[in-house]
């Protein structure tokens, strides 16, 4: 079977976004950013004007084993190790494109929908600012949600145990996410992200880049600013376990 998608691919699209993060253990804190996202056809990513270019760039190196000649490519390869077959299935891929260089994606989603548009598969693939990077093979029910125990070290403030309940539609005209940290029966964390479709017109992408110019060095260093507030609160430090990359995934 072909690995190419059979369907036309959707017209690329920008979600100007908020990120919030709410911790109610071992103390209560809160944050919230604005960013953008692209939500993207990875075989058919935004074909910008020329200068714009270094502003929006989606590569195969930033995501799963970042070897793989495509990101398509390796999605195919991690689902494909994991008995899923790709073949012509339609993905949406929702992260941030490197700026000017430098790329942080702490969450790529990937939505996988069969030729005949049932769904396949969904996958959150993750980052720590440790240069780290895991992959979740969700199976979504009706109404978005997926369950899966976490198995990779994100923030130093919390053991790598518990399980995520995650609420993830396919973005339309509005984007709403919901991950929620369970552990110990309680829930000590929760991301959320909400924003709004626009069409991605070269007016839209300048306005995103003059409004949060340099975005994903912003979520990068965002993420250590807050980290260091949470460890000046004496927070305790959860020790770092050796990482296993999974395979497909380092």
């Amino acid at each position: 079977m072909s690995s190419a998608p059979a369907a036309r691919a959707p017209a690329p699209a920008l979600y100007p976004c908020e990120v919030a993060h709410v911790r109610t253990a071992p103390s209560t804190y809160a944050l919230r950013h604005r960013t953008y996202l692209w939500l993207v056809d990875p075989d058919a990513p935004p074909r910008l004007p020329l200068p714009l270019r270094p502003l929006a760039r989606f590569d195969a190196r930033d995501h799963f084993g970042g070897g793989a000649p495509s990101i398509r490519a390796g999605l195919a390869a991690f689902l494909a190790a994991r008995g899923i077959e790709l073949g012509d299935a339609r993905v949406l891929m929702l992260a941030h494109g490197r700026v000017l260089g430098h790329v942080f994606n702490p969450l790529t989603l990937y939505w996988c929908r069969r030729p005949d548009g049932t769904p396949l598969c969904t996958v959150a693939e993750v980052h720590n600012t440790y240069g780290e990077r895991h992959c979740y093979l969700l199976h979504a029910d009706e109404e978005h949600r997926a369950t899966v125990d976490k198995e990779f070290y994100v923030s130093p403030f919390f053991d790598v145990e518990g399980r995520y309940r995650m609420r993830l539609p396919e973005p339309g005209e509005r984007l709403a996410l919901t991950v929620h940290l369970e552990q110990d029966g309680g829930r000590p964390f929760t991301a959320t992200v909400r924003g709004e479709r626009r069409p991605a017109t070269t007016g839209a992408v300048l306005r995103c880049v003059l409004r949060r110019p340099l975005a994903t060095l912003a979520v990068s260093a965002g993420i250590r600013y807050h980290g260091i507030r949470l460890y000046l609160r004496r927070l305790p430090v959860r020790p770092r376990p050796r990482h296993s990359p999974q395979e497909g995934v380092q």
